[in-house]
């Protein structure tokens, strides 16, 4: 493994937030009267499924790409789909060459959602690991500027800015529940979020089918772990046997995981649609999932990051239909 590197720091995210200004929006958080009642404490919503790209990853592909020195060649990414759409977008912004690749286990519509944003596509392998690989090559061989999905200084301090901005939004926040992958967007949030709330819990939250960051730590070392289908397709992917940051960041800034099965997550994405009115995929809907699972528990008030809009809508029409029902009857 390469040695650590520095890891960004509050002044790190402060300069970030200045940074990205009118690239991202500041999106909206609200309470939840429902899920409020389940918890006994106010839950609050925060509606980064909103932001220009459908997902929260905007702020760190900005945040990078404003960094590029001039005449850049490009970009390229690995991407399970958000990344890559942020990538496409902020490179677009600045008028840059950006090439996305992706495994064979990219949902169709995210896939097209980066190729209507200008970038080219390539579709390699059958997991982000591999996809991983070429974009090194891109990087090597044709001189792009690899900017990876998490496990980047640039990146994490964007990401961190959604953690400024809910700490803004709910100032006597006790728990956060934040979609845990490769870590880039738990390290940024709870690093920013911890650095002005004492005491503040923070949760990551991941589906059971190949959660490579939970499984790096119980085994103390970032491991490799077989990519699955799941309905937390954005979750998806290694974290990097080489990983710099973003492992030791989840390891010491998270207080507990809470791994969903795949059932539990469908819930998660209806109980968004039936009872609170917006359209979340399975990634983003992981802590009202864990919620709902009745394993989330806070001793005062919650936020819940909804990181991502970008679900297929027949795929999304389906759960909904299946779980509506029950989740009428018995919300």
């Amino acid at each position: 493994m390469m040695p650590p590197a520095r890891r960004p720091a509050i002044e790190d995210f402060e300069e970030a937030r200045a940074r990205i200004a009118g690239h991202v929006r500041h999106t909206l958080c609200r309470r939840s009267d429902a899920l409020s009642a389940r918890m006994a404490v106010p839950v609050w919503l925060k509606c980064e499924h909103r932001q220009h790209t459908g997902a929260f990853k905007l702020r760190g592909a900005t945040n990078a790409v404003l960094q590029l020195p001039d005449g850049a060649a490009g970009v390229t990414t690995a991407s399970t789909g958000n990344h890559g759409r942020a990538l496409a977008h902020a490179a677009r912004a600045q008028g840059l060459r950006a090439v996305i690749c992706m495994s064979a286990l990219v949902p169709a519509n995210k896939i097209a959602a980066v190729e209507t944003l200008g970038a080219e596509v390539r579709i390699v392998g059958q997991s982000q690991d591999d996809a991983a690989f070429e974009a090194a090559r891109l990087a090597r061989d044709e001189g792009l500027a690899l900017i990876p999905p998490f496990d980047h200084r640039d990146v994490i301090a964007g990401q961190a800015t959604l953690g400024l901005e809910m700490l803004e939004d709910v100032p006597d926040v006790a728990t956060v529940a934040i979609p845990l992958s490769g870590g880039g967007l738990l390290s940024g949030v709870a690093a920013a979020m911890k650095a002005r709330s004492d005491g503040l819990r923070v949760v990551g939250v991941s589906m059971r089918r190949g959660a490579a960051m939970a499984a790096s730590l119980r085994a103390g070392r970032p491991v490799e772990v077989a990519e699955q289908p799941t309905l937390a397709d954005s979750l998806g992917g290694g974290i990097g046997l080489d990983n710099r940051l973003t492992f030791a960041m989840v390891r010491d800034l998270m207080d507990e995981v809470i791994l969903l099965e795949e059932d539990e997550i469908a819930r998660g994405i209806a109980w968004l649609h039936v009872v609170e009115g917006e359209v979340v995929e399975g990634a983003g809907a992981v802590g009202v999932a864990a919620l709902l699972s009745g394993r989330l528990g806070s001793q005062g008030p919650v936020v819940l990051p909804l990181t991502g809009a970008n679900i297929d809508p027949a795929r999304h029409a389906r759960i909904c239909a299946d779980h509506a029902p029950a989740l009428k009857d018995k919300p």
